[in-house]
């Protein structure tokens, strides 16, 4: 448990000591038919949601709010997990990732982190690998 939060990329980078790439942020969007799709991406840049929706072959990703969060996933916003959700997901992987070789995601809680890597991340999720953003 990290004694400062680890709510946003840079909170959890600052609180690691480690380039904020390093963080694997989980995104939720809503896909067309309702169903989540997670995107795991790293904390250097932000999710270019027409990029991702062309990708998909979709015309944009639907936004959510804080109860669909915690509704699929089981985990409030800030301390989203990419692993054990509630309900099954769609899950991409920011191909930024595979830069390092180690990786910092949610645990569950704001203050929860745990080391992993793209591989890991892409054995355990079965995630798509990604162009997300620059």
């Amino acid at each position: 448990m990290l004694s400062d939060s680890a709510r946003t990329a840079q909170e959890a980078a600052s609180a690691l000591n480690i380039e904020v790439g390093q963080i694997a942020s989980s995104l939720i969007f809503k896909l067309p038919d309702g169903s989540p799709l997670l995107i795991i991406t790293s904390g250097r840049h932000r999710v270019d949601t027409d990029l991702v929706a062309k990708n998909l072959g979709i015309a944009e990703l639907g936004r959510v709010d804080a109860d669909y969060v915690k509704e699929k996933s089981g985990f409030s916003i800030g301390g989203v997990a990419p692993l054990g959700w509630l309900t099954p997901a769609t899950v991409l992987i920011d191909q930024a990732l595979n830069d390092y070789d180690v990786v910092w995601a949610a645990a569950g809680h704001p203050h929860a982190v745990y080391p992993t890597s793209f591989t890991e991340l892409l054995a355990c999720t079965g995630a798509q690998p990604m162009v997300v953003g620059e």
